[in-house]
């Protein structure tokens, strides 16, 4: 590697794990308003996959262009190394996580040793937490927090007309379903946080794991299908979504809400609204001013991030291949040396 290039992962054709190519790029130029991050670690999230398999999954209309060889990846922690001559809020030496440049098709280019990240997609990495729990709290922690705290922007839903409008959770019965997830394992601390009985979805495997986050009730769905025992819901979190995402609308009260993180597929709204159920999704967006409230709760140790595995940045196949297999409990990190 020189001075102008770095190490970083790339796909140079859509496909399965194997695409993805450990090499050198070019180092990233600075932008107006951006730093410079020297990654230390990268957290792993479905739409990396999304976007090596070229957004086969979802319908051909909602498939972005992708201009090829694109680096994967959004989620990053690490060191400040350099600024734009605009910035003042971070400096040299600050270290700092992000959910960088969400959505974007390519853009965020995580998978690397440097990231360029916008000022306002970063907070300041708390001191007690270390680079890798830290990049695995951005996506999945900013999708919990944006589902149920606050949304916190008003640009267009790509799902809906309206814009998703977070529910009251004190008092309430909440199910996660998917509860040993990413997404899944901080909103269950979220939820019980604000005051909710939460009942948690998840195979067996993951029981204590999530009763020790808080969860009131467990349900292991290869067990029992859930939504043949939950009943009076206020809310449902399907942090799967898609097509099964309907069944759970028999488990909620009248007046309650539904809110598939991944809505393609959905097909029960003439039902919802016989039932007076609202279904309400939205996508997660960069929010470094979020993240510092999150960064908060992970230093006051109100949350935390549970990590399933770590790779090396150059063994990024071998992370995919580990996700495809499922059963993840937490995230799936890349550290980079």
């Amino acid at each position: 590697m020189t001075q102008d290039t770095m190490k970083a992962v790339r796909i140079h054709a859509f496909g399965g794990p194997e695409v993805l190519r450990y090499e050198d790029v070019p180092m990233p130029t600075l932008k107006p308003g951006e730093v410079l991050v020297r990654v230390r670690a990268v957290a792993i999230n479905p739409p990396d996959w999304y976007l090596r398999d070229g957004y086969r999954s979802l319908p051909a209309d909602w498939r972005p262009p992708v201009d090829l060889p694109v680096i994967p990846g959004s989620d990053v922690s690490g060191v400040v190394v350099a600024v734009a001559a605009d910035v003042t809020a971070l400096a040299v030496g600050d270290e700092v996580l992000g959910l960088v440049k969400f959505p974007s098709f390519g853009e965020s280019a995580a998978y690397a040793e440097y990231v360029a990240a916008p000022v306002t997609d970063l907070a300041r990495k708390p001191a007690a937490v270390d680079h890798a729990h830290a990049a695995g709290a951005a996506m999945a922690g900013l999708t919990a927090w944006q589902f149920l705290i606050e949304l916190g922007h008003d640009e267009p839903n790509p799902f809906q007309p309206a814009s998703h409008r977070p529910v009251p959770l004190s008092g309430q019965r909440v199910l996660v379903n998917g509860a040993g997830g990413g997404v899944g394992h901080l909103a269950v601390q979220l939820a019980k946080r604000a005051g909710a009985e939460v009942i948690a979805v998840a195979s067996g495997r993951h029981e204590q794991f999530v009763r020790d986050l808080g969860a009131d009730r467990f349900i292991d769905y290869t067990v029992t299908p859930p939504e043949t025992v939950a009943r009076d819901l206020d809310l449902v979190l399907d942090t799967l979504g898609g097509p099964t995402t309907a069944r759970f609308l028999r488990t909620l009260k009248r007046g309650g809400a539904l809110f598939p993180v991944y809505p393609l597929g959905f097909d029960g709204a003439d039902e919802a609204a016989r039932l007076g159920i609202t279904v309400s999704s939205t996508q997660v967006r960069s929010s470094g001013s979020q993240l510092e409230a999150l960064s908060r709760l992970l230093a006051e140790g109100q949350l935390r991030v549970a990590i399933d595995s770590t790779f090396a940045l150059a063994d990024a196949r071998q992370a995919h291949e580990r996700a495809a297999r499922g059963g993840i409990q937490g995230k799936i990190i890349l550290k980079v040396a």
